[in-house]
């Protein structure tokens, strides 16, 4: 296997570990990023120790690097200082495409920090990946409330959601990092290929888990109070409830077709990625 030509950015991450599958899967040798290198559990080929913080990581990351995937860690919000000059300093040493993962939105709404790191990519070489609502969200910022309480508690009322497989995010991000004169310049908005609301996928839990799941709809303070409670710093509290208020608005209702067109195959549904990790939600003893 050829030496590693790709930086992946978040490799211990939820986005991070299906990219890394993905690419292992297609043969190529990738060198992950990670702030702690014990943290290489899953990682692939290389790993070198990285912060967006530490300038002095940024060189030995960026060796020889040729494409970059690029994640925002949570709690990084003052881009100016971290992402965007890392990203100057990446196209400096030689990188010939980034593949950012942004967020449905980020275009538009200024307070989301991925609108300034998109910004600053715009007329460069790289590519903007917009998912929507993951589908992993459940095994991550619901899987607590799910094993403890046997409920998903957010504050979406009636909100329906096309969910996004983050396996299906991840072989658009390969493939826009393996063949980027085919994705360069390019913004993709991602979605699933149906909308669902949160008491059907309580239904779905519920059969598969063969135990009564319930969804109860938070309030806007209840659910920063129980984020908080959880651990989540104030920010990252806020802007999940943000998020998921607009849901009730319909902010992510609507499938576009866009995944459908670059995987030309429809995308996998929210049942099917329940289906594939069932034991993830046994309940707490």
């Amino acid at each position: 296997m050829a030496a590693p030509r790709l930086l992946i950015t978040g490799a211990s991450g939820n986005m991070g570990r299906a990219l890394l599958a993905e690419l292992a899967a297609r043969n190529v040798a990738v060198r992950s990023a990670l702030r702690d290198p014990a943290d290489a559990r899953d990682a692939q080929g290389d790993t070198v120790a990285f912060d967006f913080e530490n300038r002095s990581t940024w060189p030995a990351a960026l060796a020889g690097i040729s494409a970059l995937f690029l994640l925002r860690p949570p709690p990084l919000s003052d881009m100016k200082a971290t992402l965007i000059p890392f990203c100057d300093a990446a196209y400096a040493a030689g990188v010939a495409q980034i593949v950012f993962l942004s967020v449905v939105g980020a275009d538009t709404k200024k307070w989301v920090p991925h609108h300034a790191v998109e910004k600053a990519l715009a007329g460069r070489p790289a590519t903007i990946l917009r998912p929507g609502f993951f589908a992993q969200n459940f095994a991550d910022a619901y899987r607590e409330d799910i094993c403890a309480d046997n409920r998903i508690y957010v504050p979406a009322g009636r909100g329906r959601v096309s969910f996004v497989d983050l396996r299906d995010v991840a072989e658009i991000a390969a493939d826009a990092l393996l063949t980027p004169q085919n994705h360069q310049g390019a913004a993709y908005n991602l979605t699933g290929a149906s909308a669902v609301g949160f008491a059907e996928a309580a239904a779905m839990l519920s059969a598969l888990l063969a135990r009564p799941i319930r969804y109860v709809p938070a309030s806007m303070l209840g659910y920063i109070l129980h984020q908080r409670r959880r651990g989540r710093p104030w920010m990252a509290a806020f802007i999940q409830t943000v998020l998921h208020v607009g849901l009730r608005f319909g902010a992510a209702a609507t499938p576009d077709a866009t995944l459908e067109t670059l995987l030309g195959r429809r995308p996998r549904s929210l049942h099917s990625y329940l289906a594939d990790h069932a034991q993830l939600w046994a309940p707490k003893p």
